[in-house]
């Protein structure tokens, strides 16, 4: 069994789908290693294990909607795909989506993926409460507000503190968006404009080549309640006549609707519609998190290897996200420029670049993606989160023997080998 990518094989001795939080529970205590496989969007063997694999996929119900508290309470296993249209018409919305819809909610969460926004935080930011399955099988219940000393190192804990089974969800009422996508816009005025253009939308997103040294600049606009119409202009660069994919040259038929036209929110913040698939498909994926008092600096750097990564690069697409709480979230505590990379499926060529690239950002104290592919050595990872060791405390107390690490883990929180026989 692979990624939905390609790049990844799982090892995983067998894998179990269970439709009742009794089973979940059950297996947990007769199982000695295993992980929750989600949809298979990480690029890398964070959910990878060598012995069992649970997914949730049968648990993807919506549990509860409290209008008054304004949450909604979903089983681990629903993906934006199928919670958003039902959100929608209940006349409610999620703060901001990634750039696909595919992904499960539980997975995106535990891994502090993100969409774009000045003042988004990441997906995980929304998360107010969940359920876990711990290592004896039995169901711990925390909260935002109830365990405020622990909460925010549970959120985002790639899995390692055992099996969550029911998130509650942050809410906000549904709103419209108009999605315009402007064309040429040149590194240099995207420099000398940079908090400008990223503020341009609710959620905005330049992508580029960068051989070229020129951007394409995806802009959502969230419509305001009167309907106002907006004048679709970015630095002189009108919006475009026709629809665009992110990779030049790619039809545009699996994209979501542009060309200035509103529509509901999980129609537009996304790029790519759930019922195609995103992106290019085969590829590999990178992006790496710094600092947005660092992004001119950390773009100029990229610049400078555009010979290099121009070769293996299908795009390459910058996202803005808010300062969050969550101790393994890239963005904790520092407003972020997340520099993402979506490669040609060739992990030779790409494996020998991505040490180039992260000394040419080094000085930037990058933190990567924990779903994709990165080779920041393990000590220079640790020393970007301060609150490292009060994860490790969280993971000897709720799963003591390992039963929920696996080599990823290990290596790059632990920092010692793992014994994933």
């Amino acid at each position: 069994m692979n990624n939905w990518a390609g790049n990844h094989h799982y090892r995983s001795v067998e894998i179990h789908r269970p439709e009742r939080i009794e089973k979940v529970q059950d297996l947990v205590r007769r199982t000695e290693r295993l992980k929750v496989l989600g949809t298979r969007h990480s690029f890398n063997d964070v959910a990878d294990t060598t012995g069992t694999h649970i997914s949730l996929d049968h648990m993807n119900q919506v549990i509860s909607l409290d209008g008054s508290a304004e949450t909604v309470s979903v089983e681990a296993g629903i993906n934006y795909g199928q919670l958003c249209p039902w959100l929608h018409r209940q006349g409610w919305a999620l703060h901001n989506l990634a750039s696909l819809p595919h992904i499960s909610i539980a997975g995106a969460c535990s891994t502090a993926t993100h969409g774009s926004g000045d003042r988004n935080g990441n997906l995980a930011t929304a998360v107010s409460a969940l359920d876990v399955v711990i290592a004896d099988g039995d169901i711990v219940a925390l909260s935002r507000e109830q365990d405020p000393d622990r909460f925010a190192g549970v959120v985002v804990a790639l899995g390692g503190l055992g099996i969550v089974t029911r998130l509650t969800l942050d809410l906000q009422p549904a709103f419209d968006v108009r999605q315009h996508v402007f064309e040429d816009v040149s590194l240099t005025n995207l420099l000398d404009h940079f908090d400008d253009v990223m503020a341009r939308g609710y959620s905005v997103s330049p992508f580029t080549d960068w051989i070229s040294q020129r951007f394409r600049v995806w802009v959502k606009e969230r419509i305001p309640q009167d309907g106002a119409d907006s004048i679709p202009d970015l630095l002189g660069s009108k919006v475009a006549a026709r629809s665009l994919h992110p990779v030049e040259g790619e039809p545009a038929d699996g994209c979501t609707e542009q060309r200035s036209r509103p529509g509901p929110w999980h129609e537009r913040l996304p790029h790519f519609r759930m019922d195609a698939v995103p992106s290019v498909g085969a590829e590999l994926q990178s992006e790496y998190f710094v600092s947005r008092a660092n992004a001119r600096q950390a773009l100029l750097a990229v610049d400078g290897l555009r010979q290099q990564i121009g070769p293996l690069l299908f795009v390459s697409e910058i996202r803005s996200i808010a300062a969050d709480d969550l101790w393994l979230s890239p963005c904790y505590e520092q407003d972020s420029i997340a520099l993402h990379f979506t490669w040609k499926p060739d992990w030779e060529q790409v494996r020998q670049l991505l040490p180039i690239l992260e000394a040419e950002l080094a000085p930037f104290e990058p933190r990567p993606h924990w779903g994709k592919l990165f080779t920041i050595p393990v000590d220079e990872l640790q020393s970007s989160y301060e609150r490292l060791d009060d994860f490790r405390g969280l993971l000897s107390q709720y799963d003591p023997d390992g039963k929920f690490r696996n080599r990823f883990l290990d290596e790059w929180h632990r920092g010692v080998p793992f014994d994933d026989r």
